[in-house]
């Protein structure tokens, strides 16, 4: 398994969310400290007020690092309770949180903290409210620092290649990756990573030998297995892929994000009662709202990918009166942003945009921060195109694209750069202009199967036959995870390979 953020969807993009180090008593206002503490350690030293604080710290991040992630919360809670200073404590808490409310509320809290904390501790805090305000500039400059200064600290070089692991340069990525396993070639973390860089790359070959190194490293923990299992499921060979994920549930019977694997190969077996069925097991030993959000979410990508709208639907609504139980803000505008996508869709327009229009004001009235709340009107544009192209107002789409693409340059996200571009391609493909929809959906995210979809068609219109199976192969067979994405077009893409043999 990959470590994945809380859940936020598509209003806030928190990038490299999985940051876990080391750190020491130095303030970064201090240059001449901060200088000494580079020069004095090859790693970034743990810092507290309390040898017991550390301790659970450290117990926590172990786990965290396996991601038994539910598991680590009580340590990290240990420890905060113990220093209640701890600022990188409370980052850990935030990263490891089952909800995006917790997330938001131990993040703060590690950057009030901040100021009294170490220099490396400070960097990675500055780095991951960068990300969870969508500033990616800003982050990579935090990291870049962070390398700076601790060249040789395997975590460091582990939370920049997550930047770029977010950002989809997987060269760079695989480059920091590998130095942190290098550094310490114990460290398994970074062999888990390292096999998902390579597999999205397309090396299959050096993402399975790394995913068999972190297996070697820790075969008594669930998630290698898991990982195995999921570089198996990409390559379609699902029979072996729920194999590795049922040893990992074998190993630890709470370990259900492998159940969630399960129901993906299920439903690309075309098993989607089976796939339900296997879901339904996550909810009855789930002990948090986060891992009761994982069934729902995989129940409603595999009713979507089955054609049961309705049923889609009805789950999001479930995911939302989950998120009220304890005014979850940030989830629940991201439920809202999910079923504006699935109305979207299957073409109920108005309403669509109704539910992006409720997602905005809610996101706006809530204590989140200014910048993300300035991140979320920004995607009410992206929302506008998609909605205005599908009432076919091309206008309207054009007007809206070209606000977002100003928006996106100005605040020097390249992941939101790749939407516009999406944005700028779908237009022209509505439009019959096939060169500048390739062009355009070429520099888009081209690990969203619609956008693989999109270029088949693209092509499909110039009659490239080579590059329009290329393409809706791609996407048909795409076999992530589930995926909101992929539920949309697979079938779709299936049928078009068949149409044109």
């Amino acid at each position: 398994m990959l470590k994945k953020c809380p859940l936020i969807l598509s209003l806030i993009l928190v990038l490299s969310c999985a940051v876990m180090a080391q750190t020491t008593q130095v303030s970064l206002n201090d240059p001449a400290k901060a200088s000494n503490e580079s020069a004095n350690a090859a790693k970034i030293p743990v810092s507290s007020s309390s040898e017991e604080a550390k301790k659970e710290f450290m117990l926590g991040r172990d786990l965290a690092e396996k991601l038994l992630i539910q598991d680590s919360i009580q340590h990290y809670d240990k420890a905060i309770a113990l220093d209640s200073s701890f600022a990188i404590a409370e980052l850990n808490r935030a990263t490891s949180s089952p909800t995006a409310r917790e997330f938001f509320e131990h993040l703060n809290k590690a950057v009030s903290l901040s100021e009294h904390a170490s220099a490396g501790e400070r960097l990675l805090i500055l780095a991951t409210e960068a990300g969870a305000n969508g500033n990616a500039a800003k982050q990579k400059e935090y990291l870049d620092q962070l390398v700076g200064q601790y060249p040789n600290d395997e975590r460091a070089q582990f939370a920049l290649g997550g930047y770029y692991f977010g950002q989809q340069n997987y060269a760079n990525a695989i480059e920091h990756y590998k130095k942190a396993t290098e550094l310490n070639p114990s460290y398994s973390t970074a062999f888990n990573i390292l096999g998902y860089a390579y597999r999205q790359s397309e090396d299959y070959a050096n993402s399975e030998r790394a995913f068999k190194q972190y297996i070697v490293l820790i075969p008594n923990d669930p998630n290698p297995y898991d990982s195995y299992a999921e570089l198996l499921l990409k390559i379609g060979r699902f029979d072996e892929s729920i194999a590795q994920y049922r040893k990992a549930v074998t190993i630890d019977k709470n370990f259900v994000n492998s159940h969630f694997g399960i129901a993906s190969a299920l439903m690309y077996q075309g098993k989607p009662a089976a796939a339900i069925t296997e879901l339904e097991k996550i909810t009855a030993k789930a002990r948090s709202d986060g891992e009761r959000r994982t069934a729902m979410f995989g129940k409603t990508v595999v009713y979507i990918d089955s054609g049961q709208m309705a049923k889609a639907l009805a789950e999001v609504d479930n995911q939302y009166a989950l998120g009220q139980k304890t005014n979850d803000v940030p989830a629940m505008a991201g439920d809202l942003q999910l079923k504006g996508n699935i109305l979207l869709e299957i073409g109920s327009y108005d309403e669509a945009m109704d539910h992006f229009a409720r997602a905005l004001k809610m996101t706006e009235d809530s204590n989140l921060s200014e910048a993300i709340k300035n991140n979320t009107r920004r995607f009410d544009h992206y929302n506008r195109t998609r909605v205005a192209l599908g009432k076919k107002d091309v206008a309207t789409a054009k007007a809206e694209a070209q606000e977002f693409w100003k928006l996106a340059e100005a605040s020097n996200n390249p992941f939101q750069l790749k939407l516009a571009h999406e944005l700028t391609g779908m237009i022209a493909l509505d439009e019959k202009n096939y060169d500048k929809a390739i062009s355009e959906l070429e520099q888009s995210n081209m690990q969203n199967p619609q956008d693989l979809y999109r270029l088949g068609l693209a092509y499909q219109g110039k009659g490239n036959r080579a590059k329009t199976h290329e393409y809706f192969t791609k996407a048909a067979r795409f076999n992530s995870l589930p995926l909101i994405n992929l539920g949309f077009v697979r079938a779709k893409a299936a049928k078009m390979i068949t149409a044109k043999g």
